[in-house]
């Protein structure tokens, strides 16, 4: 079903999503039967409870007791074709999927184990039409050392499937110069380098993403909307921002980087950062946590006020900054 104020021919469009984070995708009614797969009876109402914030931190929350049930390798392939479904009743030919490595270790799992299932859940929706690549992620908060350890697990994984390397969590906690050696090594290994920065951080954080760590893409990065010559330097490298408006909303980002406590999706950045010439890649975030979907966001945008032409064009740049090879890219 087309979202009002989405046009039928953006809607039919096949369209890249970059920023996605398979732990955030899990619908009320999968958490259900993920949880009773260890013993616990939750039912669909509370999950939607859970699944209900106003801070970042308790978006973080959230997060942390649904991935608490992500506990052998099929839990994984359970929610990964859950995704997989989904994005494809979205027009979604391509995607680029975070997974939390550091969560993984955390919990003295063994990534490699879990990230064959996933290949082994996915595998099949290629002939569908649908392309995974994959990256991997460490939780900032957790340290430089643990994130290093998420780099190398990406050597044991051993898969072409697996593009980038990057950072989430609470980009409040370790200064962004310690991961210096981790984003290093992730270059040295042949990784993309993706960063968390402006989230509810200041564009600062997003200036030291890019020149300390040598970042690509930037996840999230409305601070830059506060600092004119932040926005130059990102529409003159061409260094894309991954924006999901509505995670920015429900997670009080957008209010936070606005300075204004009933910040809504009209009053979001996006167009002002597209019309400076800021590469756009519209995505989701967490999808079934922010009760939203690839096509409800372009619906958003056009709400923001862009037009048509300004709606193709980030069809249209969701692949050309993909990270995957010229040859392989599928496009509107």
């Amino acid at each position: 079903m087309t979202p009002p104020l989405l046009s039928k021919r953006i809607a039919s469009l096949p369209k890249a999503e970059l920023h996605l984070h398979l732990e955030g995708s899990i619908q009320p009614a999968t958490v259900c039967a993920l949880t009773a797969r260890h013993g616990v009876a939750v039912t669909e109402e509370e999950v939607g409870r859970r699944y209900a914030y106003s801070s970042f931190l308790e978006f973080i929350d959230a997060f942390k007791w649904v991935t608490s049930f992500l506990r052998e390798p099929q839990d994984y392939a359970l929610i990964a074709r859950d995704l997989a479904e989904h994005l494809l009743t979205q027009r979604v030919v391509y995607a680029e999927v975070t997974l939390s490595i550091g969560v993984m270790l955390l919990k003295k799992q063994r990534p490699e184990a879990n990230f064959e299932a996933l290949l082994r859940a996915t595998e099949s929706f290629e002939s569908r039409g649908l392309r995974f690549r994959w990256v991997f992620d460490a939780a900032r908060q957790f340290g430089a050392d643990r994130a290093m350890q998420v780099v190398e697990s990406v050597k044991r994984c051993n898969s072409k499937a697996i593009v980038a390397f990057g950072i989430g969590g609470d980009e409040l906690s370790v200064p962004t110069e310690e991961f210096r050696l981790v984003y290093d090594r992730a270059a040295q290994i042949g990784l993309h380098r993706l960063m968390h920065a402006g989230e509810v951080g200041g564009p600062e954080k997003i200036r030291e993403a890019i020149e300390l760590l040598s970042a690509e893409r930037i996840g999230h990065g409305i601070a830059a909307i506060n600092d004119p010559e932040l926005m130059d330097l990102l529409a003159e490298r061409k260094i894309p921002l991954e924006i999901c408006p509505t995670s920015n909303v429900k997670t009080a980002a957008l209010a936070r980087q606005l300075r204004r406590v009933d910040a809504r999706i009209e009053h979001h950045p996006l167009p002002k950062l597209l019309r400076h010439g800021i590469p756009i890649a519209l995505s989701t975030d967490d999808p079934a946590m922010f009760h939203t979907t690839l096509q409800e966001e372009y619906a958003n945008a056009a709400r923001m006020g862009l037009q048509e032409d300004e709606l193709t064009r980030i069809v249209e740049m969701g692949f050309e900054h993909a990270f995957q090879p010229a040859d392989e890219r599928r496009g509107a």
